[in-house]
This record gives C-alpha cells, structure tokens and sequence, in this order.
C-alpha cells in the first residue's frame, strides 16, 4: 500500500492565493476606476492625503493598497505611506506604455459573469456569452455594453499602438515597396511603417466602420494620405489588394474555418513568393504563457475563439499554400510567422 505524498504547507497557500485571484483583479480594477496611480506622485504620501485627493475613506482605502502591495503594485513605506513600483506607474493614464485600460478591460462586468461559466465551455467547446446576455459578444458590446464599449476601444487603440512602434521596430523592409495591413484596425502598424519608410505605400483593409475611423494621419489630408489607401472590406470574404508584403497581426483567433478563407484570400490576392507575416499571440514557447493561456480562455468564453499554438498556426498556413521560413519574437507577447506564397 502506498501513502500519498504529504503536501507542503507552500502548496497549499499558493492555492489558495491563486483561488482568491478574482480578489487581485478586483483590486487592480478598484485601483484603475479610482485613479489612484494618477493621484500618487513621484514622493510617498500618507493614505490620509491620498484618501483626499480620491474623494475616498481612508480605512478602506488602506485595506485596498496593502493588498495591491502584495502583488508588487504600490509600496508601503512605513508611517502609513505608499509609493509607486514600476507595475503602479503602468496604472498611470499618462504612462506611455500605460495598462490602465486593458486592466480595465479584463475586469469589465461581464467577465464576472461569464468566468464561472468556464466549465460549461469546456463541455461544450462553445461560447457561453449568448446564453449568457441573448447576443453574440460584439453585437452586446456595441448595442447594450454602454461604458463597456468604450474601455474597450481605448484597451485596443492603447494596446494597438505600443504593440505597432514594436512591430515597425522588427520588420525588415528591404525591397518592399507596398504593404497592406489586413484587418488593421484603425491603422496603427501602418501608420508606423509609413513613418518609418518614406517611400513606402501601403492600404488598410477592415470593416467600413472600423476604416471610418481610421488614424488621422491615413484619411485626407493628413500626414501619409498620399501613400495610403483606406479599402472596407471583409477579409473573410475577399481582400481585393495586390502588395509586396501582406500583414494580418492578432485577428486569427476566431476559428480555424475563418482563418483557413482569410489565409485562402490572401493566397488568391497574392503574386507566387509575396511576403506573408502573421502576427499573434501564442499559447506556447512564450515568456507570456500565464497572459496568453488567459486570453485564449476568454476568447472561448465570449467568441468562442481561441490563440494559436506555434504548431497550429504553421499547419494552418502551410495548408493555404503559404511557406513557413521562421517564427521570430516581435516582444514579450507576439510572435512573427514569415512566410512567402507558394509559386
């Protein structure tokens, strides 16, 4: 007979701080909602003063920042003083690589609501957001998702812009003379490119509403519009744009059937050994595997999507009759998958 291990006390507590994670998000939620790192300056200050300044109880407002010290986002200095930490200043709305509406993107209401649902997910492979509010997730959020909806867009365009200057930073231009952004969103990456590559053209291909609402820079009159083209269109459906280099950067994560028809149009829009990049997350072989696995789970949740494995992405693209030469990190979070059209 054999005896099961005995578990360490370490074990132990680690799972139980992990189970009052919910607890953690509630307070990084608490912090952004508050404006707690734009009230706290460059000098520790008493929870007295900063209670003040938040219009807040100062009792509960000291609970709030301990447990926020305790994940290293603020610090406690003694006599009832917090300071920031490199993770608190990311809660700054004036920081330039600021977090504070992604931090409050994934804590928006309905996530509460739909997380304790994971299990049925898991059951069924489909999203539970339907079942959940009567509409698919983006009808929801663009009809009834009120303040929700515009966390949203400020979560995208901050992260769209710090994730475009990285990804115009990586990319080898050499010989490229046009490029398209496919599903580029208001255009971040290309308006980083033109930017950086003066003799570069190069068109945005999204939803009609999502173009409408392009950078400034890419529409008439502003600073690249001669080299720019806004196309609406579905890249789904077709992409209608002949380049040098096409770019489709974090929207294959949907299913594998509309990855598989956009990466079919492309091929079909495409000349034989045009220059492919595909840009996502991944779930593996990724020093951002606790974020990423995160997402994916979301992304079942709410779309019933999912992010890519390295393996999954390669087969997928090699089966639109796309070649494969490399995977190279873009940063921490993305990854580059460099491929030509197949002659």
């Amino acid at each position: 007979m054999t005896t099961a291990p005995a578990t360490t006390p370490q074990a132990a507590m680690r799972l139980r701080e992990l189970v009052f994670g919910a607890a953690c998000a509630a307070a990084v939620r608490a912090a952004a909602r508050l404006g707690v790192a734009d009230a706290l300056g460059d000098t520790p200050t008493t929870v007295t003063d900063l209670a003040a300044a938040l219009d807040t109880e100062p009792k509960p407002l000291r609970r709030l920042m301990r447990a926020l010290t305790c994940y290293g986002i603020f610090h406690e200095t003694g006599d009832d003083r917090f300071e920031h930490t490199e993770m608190s200043r990311l809660l700054r709305e004036d920081a330039p690589n600021s977090l504070r509406y992604i931090s409050l993107w994934c804590t928006e209401p309905w996530t509460w609501e739909a997380w304790p649902k994971l299990d049925e997910a898991v059951r069924s492979g489909r999203n539970v957001f339907p079942e959940l509010f009567g509409k698919e997730f983006f009808d929801y959020l663009h009809s009834e998702g009120g303040d929700s909806a515009k966390v949203f867009d400020k979560a995208m365009t901050t992260s769209s812009r710090q994730s475009a200057a990285d990804f115009a930073e990586y990319l080898d231009l050499t010989g490229i003379d046009s490029v398209v952004d496919i599903g580029g969103g208001q255009g971040h990456v290309l308006a980083s490119l033109l930017e950086k590559h003066p003799a570069l053209h190069g068109t945005l291909l999204d939803l009609p509403k999502v173009v409408a609402g392009a950078d400034p820079r890419l529409r008439d009159g502003g600073a690249f519009a001669a080299r720019a083209r806004l196309v609406p269109g579905d890249c789904r459906v077709d992409i209608p744009v002949h380049a040098d280099l096409y770019i489709i950067k974090n929207i294959l994560e949907w299913d594998d059937e509309s990855t598989r028809r956009t990466l079919a149009n492309v091929v079909l829009a495409a000349r034989p050994g045009a220059r492919v990049v595909v840009v996502e997350n991944l779930v593996d072989d990724s020093p951002s595997m606790r974020f990423t696995t995160a997402m994916d789970l979301m992304l079942l949740l709410n779309v019933g999507g999912a992010k890519h494995s390295k393996e999954s992405l390669v087969r997928l693209m090699t089966e639109a009759g796309l070649d494969v030469a490399e995977v190279r990190p873009v940063n921490p979070y993305l990854h580059a998958f460099e491929a030509t059209v197949r002659g």
